[in-house]
């Protein structure tokens, strides 16, 4: 299996890419990485660079064709399962999900109560709900935020927005953030390293799946 990073994952948030290698070694996933590994294109199709971004997708399908690929990114799952064509891809928490059922990865249960935020790409768009949630039920008490699933606010990264908008992002950031406030949690965990970035913040621990599992799972105890 081929874990592709992402950029975000890779460059930023390398405390997700550590964490998902971890895990897949807890596992006994047999994987490796691209040392090389170029950006999927999603940034390219949402803000509108549609040629470059096709450019950008050849390239990537001769590396990638052959591979049965894992991604941490919501927005990397997206482009490479529905821009692409004919990829064989999962979401890191489709198979984390797949693993604690198969009994491949064993987690200690917890009286956590966390919070989760749906990604837009994850969610809405790829209707990849179920398999977070079971997770993080395997570890902590669930306490949904009053909008969430199929209609979970964004939290302002994705579509350029943060780049081009920063202030904009920030706010939409915050409107998420006070409502996982509200839920009396003290842990934010989202599957999209572009929210976790946009929604970390000095109230709440914000953190990735797979940071969550590492850090309250017990896949670390003997």
């Amino acid at each position: 299996m081929l874990y592709f990073r992402g950029c975000t994952a890779r460059e930023k948030q390398t405390d997700i890419s550590k964490a998902t290698e971890e895990l897949l070694t807890l596992a006994g996933i047999d994987y490796h990485v691209l040392e090389d590994e170029k950006c999927c294109g999603s940034v390219l199709l949402r803000t509108g660079f549609e040629s470059e971004a096709k450019e950008q997708i050849e390239k990537n399908t001769e590396v990638l064709k052959d591979e049965k690929i894992i991604v941490s990114c919501a927005g990397c799952y997206k482009t490479l399962k529905e821009d692409y064509k004919g990829l064989d891809v999962i979401h890191i928490s489709q198979l984390l999900d797949e693993l604690i059922r198969e009994k491949k990865l064993e987690l200690t249960k917890t009286d956590l109560d966390v919070t989760y935020h749906d990604s837009c790409h994850l969610g809405r768009h790829c209707d990849v709900f179920d398999e977070p949630r079971n997770v993080i039920e395997n570890v902590a008490n669930l306490v949904e935020m009053e909008n969430n699933r199929e209609n979970s606010l964004c939290c302002g990264a994705g579509g350029g927005v943060k780049s081009a908008y920063p202030e904009i992002a920030s706010q939409m950031a915050q409107s998420r953030i006070a409502q996982a406030k509200e839920t009396g949690c003290k842990t934010l965990v989202t599957s999209c390293p572009f929210c976790k970035l946009n929604l970390e913040n000095d109230e709440l621990e914000v953190l990735d799946l797979t940071e969550f599992l590492v850090k309250y799972g017990g896949v670390n105890e003997e």
